[in-house]
């Protein structure tokens, strides 16, 4: 296998972890499930959170200073495995949250360890580096579809000629779920596939291109040369950016599922629905070096915005009569990925010193995984409890979110952080440095 092959399969294992949890977490904490409090539910989704801060201050520093970035990832990936296999036994709130945390203090930090693995080993990674990471997409979409037929009870399902045909009868079998047990246990297997596929990762890395740290020319705290990188105007403003866009895409996973619940999508349907945007991102990250060449840096993450402007607004419109538009507007997804935060990440790795490469990656997915995921969920839970009324609905009363109203929102930061950015992000030409004779 050639480098390129090599850095493929790592993104594919990379992604397919997050991938194979992540979408039915939820669902498998609630009510229903496990039954942990609405508190408890968020104390667990913020300990990726929690993550990106020892991602960039220790996995940072020792991938920059200490280790080979292949070996780093290796030993994080052997515990992240292990304690994601934990997560299939642990059934109270404690241990579950303990399990989560591990992992994540290990896991995160090798989403910025594998940029950086890529970004050394590519000769012209604003070409090359888009194919390379469509890998990941294509990882999270293998793990989540099969979500779609796990949880189906097939001994309920009738048969085509009861039901009169191949699409009533998919129709059929997509809401005949399991339930209790059955389903638990079908969940808890996202874990499993998550924790093997995290152990065969492992393995695998100890044989990807050997990527030492950068020579020791300075002795400096690696994590602080790139946080002093904030004082660069250019720098500054493209953090800010990623700011309001990080925190509309964290809207689009805090309140879609729940939407398309709404609008009479089936649970088990919701995952496949939301991937459409991941199959897109594949021809998107395919695209992007071409779209860079083309467009600029400005433009392309332009574009990438003004695509959250574009699904927000068909959702804010959306109903029950229009629900194949709102699940198709989902295509987005991928521009809104490719052209903002891949070509962020490309960015980063051109302008900013290379002793400090996978702290500076992880400055940004701090940003990215951290502070806008805290910011988010204060956000748009207040605002989904704004825009709620109390309904009566099957004998109970529930609160009723207004979507059309909340969706609104997102669109006005977007088009606030589009305009900030072709206002302000003037792109350095050459790499930048904290270094106080540096004038940019």
């Amino acid at each position: 296998m050639n480098s390129k092959w090599k850095l493929q399969l790592l993104f594919f294992l990379e992604y397919t972890i997050k991938g194979a949890w992540f979408p039915l977490l939820g669902l498998y904490m609630g009510e229903k499930y496990l039954g942990f409090s609405k508190d408890q539910q968020a104390w667990v989704f913020n300990a990726f959170a929690l993550a990106t801060v020892t991602g960039l201050f220790f996995g940072g520093q020792l991938a920059d200073r200490v280790m080979a970035q292949e070996k780093y990832l290796a030993v994080s990936h052997f515990i992240g495995g292990i304690s994601m296999w934990g997560l299939v036994y642990a059934k109270t709130f404690w241990p579950f949250f303990g399990l989560m945390l591990v992992h994540c203090f290990f896991y995160v930090p090798t989403l910025s360890a594998a940029n950086a693995i890529a970004f050394a080993n590519l000769s012209d990674a604003r070409k090359e580096f888009g194919s390379i990471r469509l890998w990941g997409t294509v990882g999270w979409v293998a793990a989540a579809w099969p979500l779609i037929f796990i949880p189906i009870d097939w001994s309920r399902v009738p048969s085509h000629a009861e039901v009169g045909g191949w699409l009533p009868w998919i129709g059929k079998a997509l809401t005949t779920l399991k339930t209790g047990a059955a389903l638990q246990g079908a969940l808890t297997g996202t874990f499993a596939v998550a924790g093997t596929a995290s152990l065969a990762l492992a393995l695998f890395c100890l044989s990807l291109p050997h990527t030492p740290p950068a020579p020791r020319l300075k002795q400096n705290f690696a994590p602080w040369e790139a946080i002093k990188l904030l004082r660069i105007p250019s720098v500054c403003v493209l953090y800010t950016v990623t700011f309001f866009d990080s925190l509309v895409h964290n809207c689009y996973y805090i309140w879609t599922s729940r939407f398309l619940q709404s609008i009479g999508v089936p649970e088990n349907f919701i995952a496949f629905a939301m991937s459409v945007g991941q199959v897109m991102e594949v021809i998107a990250m395919a695209m992007l070096g071409m779209t860079l060449k083309r467009l600029g840096w400005r433009m392309t993450m332009i574009i990438g915005i003004l695509s959250q402007v574009v699904r927000f607004g068909v959702y804010a419109m959306g109903t029950r009569d229009t629900v194949w538009a709102v699940i198709a507007v989902n295509l987005v997804h991928g521009f809104a990925y490719a052209c903002f935060f891949g070509a962020l990440f490309i960015y980063v790795d051109e302008h900013f010193p290379s002793d400090v490469r996978t702290s500076a990656q992880s400055l940004f997915n701090l940003m990215i995984l951290g502070i806008s995921v805290f910011a988010a969920n204060f956000l748009w839970s207040y605002l989904g409890a704004l825009f709620s009324t109390p309904q009566t609905i099957g004998g109970k009363l529930v609160n009723v979110v207004d979507f059309h109203r909340l969706f609104l929102v997102p669109v006005g930061v977007s088009l606030f952080a589009a305009i900030f950015l072709a206002l302000f992000f003037h792109p350095a030409r050459k790499a930048v440095t904290a270094d106080p004779e540096f004038t940019s």
